[in-house]
């Protein structure tokens, strides 16, 4: 989400500066397909991940509404949403083991995260500072997997939806 990176990128600064990635295809603005997963893949695994998104054609979609869940969380809701729930139940219909977030919600909810609120932070003074960022057209055309660790966060492996993966690396 090239057009939000930029705030999302300075809330890392803000809150956790650590999680700020060098790694150029690292994007901090993502939309989470299936977190957590394996903490280090093997090539069986990385094959049928592969074979998930190959057939899977980029998906167009818009961000303009945000949203809040009970816990503070803000976000950008993607509409339509419904290719990425897709893509999160045949992931975890692969792998079973790793229900989203662990199991902690109940529902599937495609979302790019924000920031939290508190005292300083609301819905009403995220939207100001995105400013003319959103509302935005996007295009998701790849799937990464990500690793996120105190001054390491990087992508391990990309694969371009309706395409073969192009780049794989180990944690």
């Amino acid at each position: 989400m090239p057009a939000v990176e930029p705030f999302v990128r300075g809330r890392f600064e803000h809150y956790d500066p650590a999680y700020l990635s060098p790694d150029p295809g690292f994007t901090h603005a993502h939309l989470t397909v299936l977190a957590p997963f394996l903490p280090a893949p093997d090539p069986e695994a990385l094959e049928v991940a592969a074979g998930i998104v190959a057939p899977t054609a980029p998906i167009a979609f818009t961000l303009h509404r945000l949203e809040t869940f009970p816990n503070g969380v803000i976000y950008l809701a993607p509409e339509p949403d419904d290719p990425f729930r897709t893509l999160t139940e045949r992931f975890v219909a692969a792998f079973p083991q790793f229900p989203p977030y662990g199991g902690a919600f109940p529902e599937i909810v495609p979302h790019v995260t924000l920031d939290q609120t508190s005292a300083e932070v609301s819905v009403e003074s995220t939207r100001s500072r995105l400013g003319h960022a959103v509302p935005v057209a996007c295009v998701a055309d790849r799937v990464d997997l990500a690793w996120y660790e105190p001054h390491r966060s990087r992508v391990l492996t990309s694969w371009p939806l309706g395409r073969p993966a192009v780049r794989a690396g180990s944690p």
